[in-house]
């Protein structure tokens, strides 16, 4: 990911270079990036990996996806607060996860965390799943997973 990048913005530079303008013109410049991204997208295969700003369209789906279940879940515990009878059946749930590595995991757990109604209690020592305490496990249980689902595709797509 790194050489693609270096190399558009070498793409970039020459471009401006070859332009022969007596001033240094930034729309000259980004000209010659958007030049770089279409050579260096038809040549990403030569590299062994995938197009570098596609690591940046799935980090930015994942920013998306956590404030949509930041939202949802804020709903919903804001409704279970303010209801004049508080039914709820908090409980402990485990998640097997698909995550492995250094911040997979840890990323998948804080965002888990910064949404209201569940907890992550603990990891198991190989990585592999999750004890999670829910608001409400008979209501949000499906919800959770679900939204462990979702994040879990996501993060995928930006680490992989």
């Amino acid at each position: 990911m790194p050489a693609q990048f270096i190399m558009n913005l070498a793409i970039a530079f020459l471009w401006t270079f070859f332009q022969d303008e007596d001033q240094f013109y930034v729309t000259t410049f980004v000209t010659g990036y958007l030049v770089g991204l279409g050579i260096i997208y038809l040549m990403h295969r030569f590299f062994g990996e995938r197009f570098y700003l596609g690591r940046l369209f799935a980090f930015i789906k994942l920013i998306f996806i956590f404030i949509s279940e930041l939202m949802q879940s804020s709903v919903q515990v804001l409704a279970k607060i303010v209801s004049p009878k508080m039914n709820i059946n908090p409980g402990i749930i485990r998640y097997e996860t698909e995550l492995r590595g250094e911040w997979e995991v840890p990323l998948l757990a804080l965002l888990l965390i910064l949404t209201p109604g569940s907890v992550v209690i603990e990891v198991t020592p190989e990585g592999d799943a999750f004890y999670i305490h829910a608001i409400d496990v008979k209501e949000s249980r499906e919800n959770l997973i679900k939204s462990l689902g979702k994040f879990e595709r996501a993060i995928m797509e930006v680490t992989r």
